[in-house]
């Protein structure tokens, strides 16, 4: 993966055989990520690079992160739980995602014509972070499978997504893992779910 934040939108995220190719998504949406990037910037957030992509933080939080895939490419706010979404813009990632957390753009001209929503967006997220609200945590316990709290531990950078995810999509991954037969399957699982957490993403999501 990418740990150079110009790299993101000259190259890719690095975490697929298309990066630094013309087939890359980030390639694709480039006009709309760059729209997306001055966005952030000009709301006086942090730029870094999380996980391979573009994440913007204010007072040591994250706030938001990018996500280009081939039909859309996604801004996706942290603590989306806080958010109020008067106008109505943000979606769920999956069915397994407890709260609205994302805005999808299937076309790049969309940035443009909804930026000053996402400049409002940006602007309550980083009024959060200042202010140290975080949304009521839900306790939940999920029993994890063996394999995956050895990967977990084997992988810091693993660790710290999965334990990023949401509930629901934690929950997915022990699903998909309960239903493999064999120990060899699961580790195979874990190894090909790998991405799919990095991003943020339950089991099920494309």
């Amino acid at each position: 993966m990418i740990t150079d934040i110009e790299e993101y939108f000259t190259l890719g995220c690095g975490r697929c055989a298309r990066f630094a190719t013309a087939d890359c998504s980030t390639r694709h949406w480039a006009g709309g990520l760059a729209a997306l990037r001055q966005l952030c910037l000009a709301a006086g957030l942090t730029e870094t690079v999380k996980w391979g992509h573009p994440c913007y933080m204010h007072a040591g939080r994250n706030i938001a992160i990018f996500g280009a895939f081939r039909d859309d490419f996604r801004l996706t706010f942290f603590n989306a739980a806080l958010m109020r979404d008067p106008a109505g813009v943000m979606e769920k990632q999956g069915a397994n995602t407890q709260h609205a957390d994302m805005i999808r753009f299937t076309d790049a001209e969309q940035v443009a014509r909804i930026a000053p929503v996402i400049a409002s967006y940006l602007a309550e997220a980083m009024g959060y972070a200042a202010q140290g609200n975080k949304p009521p945590k839900v306790e939940s316990v999920i029993d994890l499978p063996d394999t995956l709290t050895d990967a977990l531990d084997a992988d810091p950078d693993l660790a710290e997504a999965f334990h990023g995810l949401t509930p629901g999509r934690q929950k997915s991954y022990v699903i998909a893992l309960s239903g493999a037969k064999t120990v060899a399957t699961q580790v195979a699982r874990v190894t090909r779910f790998r991405d799919r957490i990095l991003a943020g993403k339950g089991a099920n999501e494309r």
